[in-house]
């Protein structure tokens, strides 16, 4: 498992604008993990309990959806792979509409970092808070070519994105010196591949039931449209 904690002693608020110096220095370990991609998974439990995997924990979910849907998705995505932008980008916006939208489905996004690059984008949606945060995942994943894998320190993209969320240089340092939400984002991951088998991103679970198949349209429809018909 990555350590995170690599760089984030070095951030420091006291120093207006480090962070970004930071950042630009993550930057040559950035994409050494070995954790797959959707494309290069291995094969996870079909199915997890239901309890365990809503069970609450320090770090609160980030929700799109009624409490009492008939049925939940939990995603757990990485902010720098590339399969989770295009599910981002080219899916969500159909299937919000389909099954969010409509009240069928209660969506959660979780975390799970593949690299530190992706941890302190993660931070940052977590320190826009409330309403803002998914939309600022959203995105950081529509411009995700250009602070993931340009040439260049991601530091200054990434400030540009955070500022239409509302963050000052002060405030996006001071988010990527948050150790106790570091933390928090480093357990959710740990605990994903702990307790629930996930070793790649995106992995998605409909009422605990893993989508063994790439994101699409049509396999989230063979999951979903039974659990929804069934009494």
């Amino acid at each position: 498992m990555i350590e995170f904690r690599n760089f984030i002693p070095g951030l420091s608020s006291e120093r207006r604008g480090f962070g970004l110096l930071a950042l630009a220095a993550v930057v040559s370990f950035a994409f050494a993990s070995t954790e797959p991609s959707f494309a290069q998974r291995k094969d996870g439990p079909a199915e997890v309990p239901v309890e365990e995997l809503m069970k609450t924990t320090d770090l609160p979910d980030l929700t799109i959806g009624p409490a009492d849907a008939k049925v939940t998705v939990v995603e757990y995505a990485s902010m720098t792979c590339p399969h989770c932008a295009h599910f981002a980008i080219e899916i969500f916006d159909d299937f919000k509409k389909k099954y969010i939208d409509t009240g069928k489905v209660r969506y959660i996004f979780r975390e799970y970092p593949l690299d530190n690059l992706a941890a302190a984008v993660s931070m940052l949606a977590r320190c826009a808070g409330g309403d803002k945060a998914i939309p600022l995942i959203e995105t950081f994943y529509a411009k995700q070519q250009d602070w993931a894998f340009a040439s260049g320190s991601p530091g200054p993209k990434l400030f540009d994105i955070a500022k239409q969320a509302g963050f000052t240089q002060e405030s996006f340092d001071k988010c990527l010196t948050d150790q106790k939400l570091l933390d928090q984002i480093t357990a959710q991951r740990t605990r994903a591949s702990d307790t629930f088998g996930v070793n790649a991103t995106p992995t998605f679970f409909i009422n605990g039931k893993r989508l063994q198949e790439a994101p699409s349209m049509e396999g989230f429809d063979k999951v979903i449209g039974p659990l929804l018909a069934a009494k």
